[in-house]
């Protein structure tokens, strides 16, 4: 079950205190003046209208929340329109691409020397995350930043996560590591406290950036996918090698006959971004 991040749990609680404390007399200032004196309690990153009129979108790493500013209320939710499309989660999208200027590849695990680019979220017992390293291991035109969000569900992950940073080689680590290697074989936890730091760093880089699951991907830095979502995947990569006119020879994505009795197949594990 996914957890409520702190921004928005505040956010919840805020919507409460609003309707003992919030007047409508503060529509008279700019809405960001106006929100800041409602709610100084809740942190942002940024304040911007949406489509509705006299609603703001609040957000805050990769979350968003909505203030009403005629009413100084906030509403957690999301925006849909008549065609049926989520505006929340399209603007959630957007937020988490633009913030990939902000990730410190050089504490990634780097794989490869391809011209496109793929920023990736895992964990290694997400058996979506394995069929997804699994495909991208075939390809050779792609360099890779590998960055660890283990699932507190996957009890055994962090341990994972932290042998691999403790091996000679990392990258080939993780790929046996990503074919099942550590599953039955044992293995020595690596307690080394560089280890520790760098899991942690990982996990924090997530969250701020606004991950909530695993895997997801973000591909020559602008297009986002979520799952190991094979179509969306190739693509994203085909589109790319159409526009610098180098195009590679595609692999064939895994097999995903086995699993078409789930109607959400490929889905990412979800996690709160906090990593609690």
């Amino acid at each position: 079950m996914k957890k409520k991040s702190s921004f928005l749990y505040i956010a919840m609680i805020a919507i409460g205190l609003s309707l003992l404390f919030v007047s409508v007399g503060l529509c008279a200032e700019p809405y960001e003046e106006v929100f800041k004196k409602a709610y100084p309690q809740i942190p942002f990153d940024s304040i911007r209208p949406t489509p509705v009129k006299g609603l703001y979108e609040v957000s805050k790493g990769g979350d968003i929340i909505y203030f009403f500013e005629e009413k100084g209320l906030l509403f957690v939710g999301e925006i849909i329109d008549s065609m049926g499309k989520n505006l929340t989660e399209e603007r959630k999208s957007e937020i988490l691409v633009a913030n990939v200027k902000k990730i410190p590849l050089d504490k990634a695990i780097r794989i490869g020397s391809g011209k496109q680019t793929v920023i990736e979220f895992t964990d290694p017992d997400c058996p979506f995350c394995r069929r997804a390293a699994s495909y991208f291991g075939s390809r050779k035109d792609l360099t890779r930043y590998v960055f660890f969000f283990p699932l507190p569900s996957h009890r055994d992950a962090e341990n994972k996560v932290k042998y691999i940073f403790c091996s000679s080689d990392r990258a080939k680590a993780y790929e046996e590591t990503m074919k099942g290697k550590l599953d039955t074989q044992k293995f020595t936890v690596c307690k080394k406290q560089e280890a520790v730091d760098l899991l942690n760093a990982h996990k924090q880089i997530g969250g701020q950036i606004g991950v909530t699951g695993t895997p997801m991907f973000i591909i020559n830095g602008k297009d986002l996918v979520m799952g190991a979502n094979f179509p969306a995947i190739e693509a994203a990569l085909k589109i790319n090698d159409q526009r610098t006119d180098t195009p590679e020879k595609k692999a064939d994505a895994p097999d995903q006959r086995t699993d078409t009795s789930e109607k959400r197949t490929g889905e990412p594990e979800k996690k709160a971004p906090d990593g609690k």
